[in-house]
């Protein structure tokens, strides 16, 4: 018996030396677009536990940009709204070298016509028009298009007898059409004058980052004003402001915290809680079902 085991180690020793060197197989990636890193705090986390907690960062709560159609889905009943003036794109008015083209460009990337998105549906089962604007198409800049957007959905709401929520999420102004695009912020204004005159709610809420002319303009003339955590609110930028007047500026300055506490924002809201505040909100100022 000793003698079979001993062979049969020598054989096994034989074979050993005939087999091949393991082929090391290098471990397999998990594709990039699986994962999302928050710019908050740099941590990956699966794009799908995104998904399901509205894009808030689950280890420090940092909001992700989301684009237009997202943010409707996200606060509509169900997820479900028409949209209005699905068509209305901005033109070239000014002839800006690249302009065109780069319209085209994103037109193809994002689906989108425009920086802004309009439409109408529920929340909490009150009928409300709402509009958001797409930081991915140009900062979400404010255009002749998007103002004409913004300023017929607050007509369409005004003719209708419905309150009106706007998302801003904009760089301001759009550059490459000039005095046009300045043009849509006493637009804008005069369509949102009107409305309030017919005592009609308007609630704008303020996401990262909302500055220029659309802080000028909409975004600051809410009845009321709510903000997302965290969101650079403003006109000019930090840096500018501080190579203008040649003074540091407070800690978390046109942060949305800094602005609740110095009374421009009325209340932070933090995106899984905003379709239900805003059902509060709209029942509160006499909103119906139906």
């Amino acid at each position: 018996m000793e003698n079979f085991f001993a062979q049969r180690r020598e054989q096994l020793a034989a074979l050993a030396g005939l087999r091949r060197p393991a082929r090391e197989i290098p471990a397999r990636e998990a594709p990039e677009d699986l994962f999302l890193q928050c710019p908050g705090c740099g941590t990956g986390s699966p794009r799908s536990r995104l998904r399901e907690n509205e894009y808030v960062c689950p280890h420090c709560g940092h909001h992700l940009r989301i684009s237009a159609p997202r943010r409707m889905r996200m606060i509509f009943d169900g997820g479900v709204w028409r949209e209005l003036d699905r068509g209305l794109a901005a033109g070239d008015p000014l002839e800006f070298p690249g302009y065109r083209k780069k319209l085209e460009e994103l037109r193809r990337t994002t689906g989108l016509e425009d920086a802004a998105v309009a439409g109408v549906g529920r929340i909490g089962g009150i009928r409300t028009v709402a509009a958001a604007l797409d930081g991915r198409f140009l900062m979400g800049s404010m255009g002749t298009a998007v103002g004409e957007k913004i300023t017929r959905a607050v007509e369409y709401a005004t003719r209708s007898r419905l309150p009106v929520v706007i998302f801003s999420s904009s760089g301001g102004a759009r550059m490459q059409e000039g005095i046009f695009s300045l043009m849509q912020m006493a637009k804008t204004a005069g369509a949102l004058e009107r409305h309030g005159r017919e005592g009609l709610l308007y609630i704008s809420c303020l996401c990262h980052p909302t500055t220029g002319g659309v802080t000028a303009s909409f975004a600051s003339l809410g009845d009321v004003i709510l903000a997302e955590p965290g969101a650079l609110i403003g006109f000019a930028g930090p840096r500018v402001i501080r190579q203008t007047i040649g003074q540091e500026l407070p800690e978390g300055f046109q942060r949305a915290e800094f602005l609740q506490d110095h009374g421009f924002v009325d209340h932070i809201v933090n995106r899984r809680q905003l379709r239900e505040t805003l059902a509060l909100l709209l029942r509160l100022h006499g909103g119906k079902e139906g």
